[in-house]
């Protein structure tokens, strides 16, 4: 996950003993390629292409991972970006996921495209992304990151390399939450839809991504009781083994292929 899987980076991880560093060269190489291409857009959305995807690394650590145009600008609205995030997409810089306000058949006909994730294309470029060249001196960082001995947000990481699988399995992107209007806050986050696409029988399966080894299925929980009739199955994806809680199976991120 934090070498990536741009050809590249593996040869120059794999060829240099294993080195981080030598892979976050090659990285930081394909970075730069990235921003040159951004120069050459169009001049009327260039700024606001270069804007969003500096700031995709701060985006992706907030709690929500939602993209705020307020934090790019302050007259910020989705229509004067959309060309922005078309064009990252297109590109193959990003991974576009769109809010799904009313999970059903045809996730696309219910997406409200004024809220929307923007997570990079390759986990790899993350983690080069979000650091700066003398914060990866000697690869320290690097060993920190993969011994869990950095206070960082690991959930930006694990849960852009899920956006990543999933995207690779051909699926398109969305997510759900839910405001509820007596707590004052969503009492819903679940972080991706993906639905069987049948049309006799259609079913959709939320899922959670959890970095860490403890955590809660509260918002999981509510959707499936809110959506019963709609939900096939509920899926955690974390860091520990197969297993089985009631409506919900949890499997290890290896087994995100199988969805």
């Amino acid at each position: 996950m934090l070498v990536g899987g741009m050809p590249k980076s593996v040869s120059a991880y794999l060829e240099n003993n294993r080195s981080f560093v030598a892979s976050d060269l090659e990285k930081r190489d394909i970075i730069a390629l990235y921003r040159n291409d951004i120069n050459k857009a169009d001049v009327k959305y260039r700024t606001r292409i270069s804007s969003v995807f500096e700031q995709i690394p701060a985006f992706l650590s907030m709690h929500e991972k939602r993209v705020r145009l307020s934090n790019i600008g302050s007259n910020g609205s989705y229509p004067m970006y959309q060309d922005t995030f078309y064009w990252l997409s297109n590109s193959m810089m990003t991974n576009e996921c769109f809010n799904c306000n009313d999970p059903n058949m045809g996730l696309s006909l219910n997406e409200d495209r004024t809220l929307i994730k923007c997570y990079m294309g390759d986990t790899g470029l993350l983690v080069s992304h979000a650091f700066t060249e003398s914060e990866i001196a000697e690869g320290e960082l690097y060993k920190q990151i993969l011994h869990d001995n950095l206070s960082l947000n690991e959930g930006m990481l694990f849960e852009n390399a899920i956006a990543q699988c999933l995207v690779a399995k051909g699926y398109k992107l969305f997510f759900y939450t839910h405001y509820s209007e007596e707590k004052h806050r969503n009492d819903i986050e679940i972080d991706f839809l993906i639905s069987n696409g049948s049309i006799t029988k259609p079913k959709i399966y939320p899922i959670e991504v959890k970095s860490g080894k403890k955590y809660t299925t509260k918002s999981l929980e509510r959707f499936i009781e809110k959506y019963r009739q709609r939900v096939g199955k509920a899926y955690v994806i974390h860091p520990k083994n197969l297993s089985v809680k009631g409506d919900i199976i949890c499997i290890p991120s290896y087994m995100t292929m199988c969805l």
